[in-house]
C-alpha cells in the first residue's frame, strides 16, 4: 500500500517549502557485496567460528570469559618467565676435590673422580631440577587457569544477565504494549545510564503514539457523525421527493440518480471510517467461531448472489480464533461481496473455514475473469481495481473492500494471500491466530 506524502511536501521538508537537502556524508559509502541482505550470517564478525547466531548475553559471556582467559594466559607467561629467570640466578655450592683417590658417587650411580666432571654434573643437575620445577609450576598454573576460566565464564554469564535485566524489562513492556495496552510505560529506575536513557526515550515515544492514536480515534468518531449526518439528510429529502406522486418523470429520474450517488457516497464514507478503525492493532481479543462468522456473511450475501445468478457454496468446519467478531464478519462479507460482484452469470463462489496449526483459516474461491499475476500486488490498495474493471458502476463497490480486509487481517495479526485460479477468478486465503 503506497502512502501518499503529507501535505506541504515530502517528509523532511518544511510545509509548503522545497525538499530539504541532506548534508553530504563525511565518509564515502561502504561498498557492500552485491545481492547481500542486511541480515546476520554465521561467519561474519568477531564470532565467525560459531555455527549459530549467539544472543547478546552469550556474546557478553564470551567477552567477559575471553578477556579473563587472555589475562590469565598473559599472567601465566609472565610468571613462567620470572620464575625461570629466578632459577637461573640461584647459585649452586662449589665443591672441590682435594687429594688423590677421592671419589664422589652421585644418586644416579655415577662415580666422579675429577673436578671437571664434578662441575659438569652440578651444572647438569641444576638444569634438570630447574626444568622439573618449571614443568610442575606450569601444570599447576594451567590447572588453576582452567578452573578459574570455568568460574569466570559462569560469573560472566550471571553478570551479563544482571546487566541485561533492564533491557529484558524494556522488551517485555514493548511486547505488552504492542499486544494489549498502549498506556503502559517502562518507568525504569536506577542510575542515569544508557539503559535508562533508552527506557525514557521509549516512554516518550509511547506518549506520542498514545496521543496520536487518541487523536485519531476522536477524529474517526467526529468524522463519523459529521459525514453521515448530511448524507442521511440528503437521502431523506430525496426519498420524500420521490414519494411525491406529483413529481414529473424527469424529476423522478433525477431523484433516483442523486439517490444512487448519495448511496455510493454513504458506502464510501462507511468504508473509509471502517478502514481507519481497523488500521489499529486490536487491544481486546476474544474467542470467535470463524464458521459462525462465515455463516452470517453468507446470509447477507445470498440475495445479491441470487440476483447476479452466482451459486454460493460453503464448507464450514469449526475454527476458533482470537479477535473481534464484528470486524471478522465484515472481512468475510467483503470477500464474499467482492467474489460475487466480480463474477460471471452462472459462476460460483465457495467459502470454507477450517482449523489450522496456530489458528483458523477462511478461504473464498470464485470463478470470474482471468486475473493476471502482476495485478495481485495492487488489489489490496484503496481505490485500486483490476485493469479493465468498470470504475463508473456503483454496484461493484467503492474500491475499499480488499483494503478493509487487509487492515482487519493486520489488526488481528494474521495473513491474507490472493492467488489466481487457472480457469479465472481468485482464491483468497485468510489466516487468523488462535486465542
Amino acid at each position: 500500500m503506497t502512502t501518499p506524502p503529507p501535505a506541504g511536501g515530502p517528509s523532511g521538508a518544511p510545509a509548503g517549502g522545497p525538499r530539504a537537502v541532506p548534508p553530504k556524508p563525511a565518509h564515502p559509502p561502504r561498498q557492500g557485496r552485491p545481492n547481500q541482505q542486511e541480515t546476520y550470517v554465521p561467519g561474519d564478525g568477531l564470532l565467525a567460528w560459531l555455527p549459530f547466531r549467539p544472543t547478546i548475553r552469550m556474546r557478553l559471556t564470551l567477552l567477559y570469559g575471553g578477556m579473563f582467559l587472555m589475562a590469565g594466559v598473559v599472567l601465566l607467561l609472565v610468571m613462567y618467565f620470572f620464575v625461570q629467570q629466578a632459577l637461573q640466578e640461584v647459585g649452586q655450592p662449589h665443591l672441590v676435590l682435594n687429594g688423590q683417590g677421592i671419589q664422589v658417587k652421585t644418586p644416579d650411580g655415577f662415580t666422579i673422580t675429577s673436578q671437571s666432571a664434578l662441575d659438569q654434573w652440578l651444572n647438569d643437575n641444576k638444569s634438570i631440577q630447574a626444568a622439573a620445577a618449571l614443568n610442575t609450576l606450569l601444570r599447576k598454573l594451567l590447572t588453576v587457569l582452567v578452573c578459574l576460566a570455568v568460574i569466570a565464564f559462569a560469573a560472566g554469564y550471571a553478570m551479563a544477565g544482571r546487566v541485561l535485566r533492564p533491557l529484558g524489562r524494556i522488551t517485555r513492556t514493548a511486547r505488552d504494549v504492542a499486544s494489549s495496552d498502549l498506556h503502559r510505560r517502562i518507568e525504569l529506575d536506577g542510575p542515569d545510564d544508557e539503559l535508562k536513557e533508552l527506557a525514557d526515550t521509549f516512554d516518550d515515544m509511547l506518549d506520542r503514539l498514545d496521543r496520536s492514536f487518541d487523536s485519531q480515534r476522536r477524529f474517526v468518531a467526529n468524522a463519523s457523525h459529521e459525514l453521515r449526518t448530511p448524507l442521511a439528510i440528503n437521502r431523506t429529502l430525496l426519498e420524500v421527493q420521490l414519494s411525491d406522486p406529483a413529481a414529473s418523470p424527469d424529476l423522478q429520474q433525477l431523484g433516483r440518480t442523486l439517490l444512487a450517488t448519495n448511496e455510493r457516497s454513504e458506502q464510501l464514507v462507511e468504508g473509509l471510517l471502517l478502514l481507519a478503525r481497523s488500521e489499529n492493532e486490536l487491544t481486546d481479543r476474544r474467542p470467535v467461531e470463524l464458521s459462525e462468522v462465515a455463516t452470517r456473511a453468507l446470509e447477507q450475501t445470498r440475495g445479491e448472489a441470487d440476483k447476479r445468478e452466482v451459486e454460493l457454496r460453503s464448507k464450514l468446519d469449526p475454527a476458533v480464533v482470537a479477535g473481534n467478531g464484528v470486524l471478522l464478519e465484515r472481512l468475510a462479507l467483503n470477500l464474499l461481496q467482492n467474489a460475487v460482484r466480480y463474477n460471471t452469470p452462472g459462476g460460483w463462489v465457495e467459502l470454507s473455514t477450517a482449523a489450522v496449526p496456530g489458528g483458523g483459516e477462511l478461504v473464498v474461491s470464485n470463478t470470474g475473469p482471468v486475473v493476471p499475476g502482476y495485478e495481485l500486488e495492487h488489489i489490496f490498495e484503496p481505490f485500486r481495481r483490476i485493469k479493465g474493471a468498470d470504475r463508473t458502476r456503483s454496484d461493484k463497490g467503492v474500491g475499499l473492500g480488499l483494503s478493509i480486509v487487509r487492515s482487519v487481517v493486520r489488526a488481528h495479526g494474521g495473513t491474507v494471500e490472493a492467488t489466481p485460479r487457472a480457469g479465472g477468478g481468485l482464491t483468497m486465503r485468510v489466516r487468523v491466530p488462535a486465542p
